[in-house]
């Protein structure tokens, strides 16, 4: 116990002093990203108004306008309404606009429809500013004549004149528009204890602030203080500077922020080591039954295994190394369930398609045969693309109508063969609604894959994209090398409707619960289906489908396999 005592009270120690440190140090972080965020805010919304001034001045409307006004052509009293209206039009997507003002070169106020000179709104000095800085908006802080805004201006300059000076814009901002803080507080919150902030412009002039009446911003600015004294508590002075317009962002902080909460440290620290030797006399009684209890446990469920009782254990132990042991049993149990759930669904998949079989009732060699006579009958009475579709009809059923003993493994090549001549009979169906390509190097050809996992995708892009789309539609099937080393991926691309996120997502679930898995037109084989089949096939070795669409930019639906399988295996 005294051992325990000796390293809890030094562990206590160290954390209180580290902990102290540390909070002190985010105390001063934290302000300085205030200031940060403050900035950015301020910024964000100075460009804002910058944006808005560009778009008025750069207006198609605007520009000609004014082009007409520089060439000495004075504009009538309708078209000043529509520049009105343009203005007012770009004002309704701003907010914090007061007015909008623009005046031509020999300073004639343009809109608002008054007689006012841009020489009896500013100072020759302003003017000249804004001449100097070509098309530069120019912050001139708050407008003497109306203390509750702030006024901008800048040059319009024409586009196809290469940029030629052709009058002046000056806009008058509301000064609420620059809070940078929540106005909204509560009125029975203690604001002591928060952050005062205030936007200073580069005359000295308070923007916007929540500061208590006894502050003295001049004193803080000119002798660049450090700290000050509020409603009887000192406060951190932190201030940043705008880079956009020289205006000066305070925040004056508590100081008593820095140090909240070492006090509950202390506390904490106190009642951590008390409760901790209390634990370390508990924990001596139980800590033989805690490692005993679980190898107990553990010999019972692998005595049950060998009678076929295949059950994951619980990890309760506190030990490393039961834990270890556990763990180890629990995924030998959840590896050996999950290949006997593998075989036991394949061996569902196999039974069905043997049912099928059965019921389909159909004489494959009858087939082929009454098919053939059709291709030769064709032949004779020179229906030469007939022929050619009966042809491709018989090679489609040859494929698909197989014996149980023949290999389930094809080539992508025979894959790729067999949605060709898919499509063929789907364009004999919609005629110029369906347009088809394969794009596929002859490399690629010789990988293996599974049968009849290419088709049922083509299927699925006719169906619910060229066929639910006005007009022609297109289908696309490419294959190539995939941007993992060793894989081949596969797509199909439609150009239908396309699909929003949430459809897309359902069709995922849907496809994780094995729902419809057959088609809705019939085939027997749907998008769940193929990708419970890749699970099945390649396991671990594929992530199954990947789908991605837009809305009236179609679906790609693609799959990843590896080049050698039977290499992984």
């Amino acid at each position: 116990m005294l051992v325990m005592v000796i390293v809890l009270a030094s562990a206590g120690l160290f954390t209180y002093d580290q902990v102290s440190v540390l909070l002190r140090n985010n105390a001063e972080k934290h302000i300085q990203q205030t200031a940060v965020q403050a900035s950015g805010k301020l910024d964000e919304l100075l460009r804002q108004i910058e944006t808005f001034t560009a778009q008025v001045t750069t207006d198609g409307t605007i520009q000609r306008l004014m082009m007409k006004e520089l060439q000495g052509q004075r504009i009538s009293f309708e078209e000043r309404q529509l520049m009105q209206q343009v203005v007012r039009k770009q004002e309704a997507y701003s907010t914090g606009i007061r007015s909008v003002e623009l005046y031509t070169n020999d300073y004639r106020m343009l809109f608002p429809l008054t007689d006012v000179t841009l020489l009896d709104r500013v100072s020759p000095d302003w003017i000249g500013r804004a001449n100097r800085d070509k098309g530069q908006l120019i912050w001139y802080g708050v407008d003497p004549k109306y203390p509750g805004v702030l006024v901008a201006m800048r040059q319009v300059r024409l586009i196809d004149r290469s940029f030629t000076a052709s009058g002046y814009l000056m806009v008058q901002v509301d000064r609420k528009y620059f809070e940078l803080t929540d106005t909204d507080k509560d009125s029975g919150d203690n604001d002591d204890s928060r952050e005062a902030m205030g936007l200073i412009d580069d005359k000295g002039k308070v923007i916007a602030s929540d500061f208590s009446s006894d502050v003295d911003v001049d004193s803080i600015l000119l002798q660049n203080q450090s700290s000050v004294v509020m409603n009887g508590k000192p406060y951190i002075v932190v201030q940043k500077r705008s880079e956009l317009t020289g205006w000066r962002i305070l925040i004056l902080t508590p100081s008593e922020y820095a140090t909240e909460g070492i006090a509950v440290l202390r506390t904490a620290v106190i009642v951590s080591g008390a409760v901790g030797g209390l634990l370390f006399l508990v924990l001596t009684f139980i800590l033989s039954i805690m490692i005993t209890r679980p190898i107990l446990r553990l010999i019972r469920a692998m005595r049950g295994a060998k009678f076929g009782t295949l059950k994951p254990i619980p990890v309760t132990s506190s030990t490393m190394e039961i834990n270890e042991l556990n763990n180890t049993y629990n995924q030998m149990v959840v590896s050996l369930n999950e290949m006997i759930e593998v075989v036991y669904e394949k061996e569902i998949i196999q039974s069905k398609a043997e049912l099928k079989a059965l019921q389909a009732q159909i004489n494959p060699h009858f087939l082929f045969n009454t098919l053939e006579a059709f291709y030769w009958a064709l032949e004779d009475k020179d229906e030469e693309e007939l022929a050619q579709l009966v042809v491709a009809m018989s090679g489609l059923f040859r494929y698909v109508i197989s014996r149980a003993d023949e290999d389930e493994w094809v080539t992508v090549g025979d894959e790729l063969d067999h949605a060709e001549r898919y499509l063929k009979l789907m364009v004999m169906r919609m005629m110029d609604r369906l347009s088809w390509s394969i794009e596929v190097d002859e490399s690629y050809r010789r990988v293996p894959i599974p049968k009849l996992l290419i088709q049922p995708l083509v299927e699925n892009a006719i169906l619910h994209g060229v066929e639910q789309r006005l007009g022609p539609g297109a289908v696309t099937l490419r294959v190539g090398a995939s941007a993992r080393e060793g894989y081949t991926r596969i797509e199909v691309i439609d150009n239908g409707p396309g699909m929003d996120a949430d459809k897309i997502h359902s069709l995922y679930a849907a496809m994780e619960q094995g729902r419809n898995q057959t088609s809705a037109k019939g085939t027997g084989v749907g998008v769940a289906n193929v990708q419970k089949r890749l699970k099945l096939y390649y396991e671990s070795e594929t992530e199954g489908l990947d789908i991605r669409s837009e809305v009236g930019h179609g679906t790609t639906m693609a799959f990843e396999i590896p080049d050698d399988i039977w290499a992984l295996k």
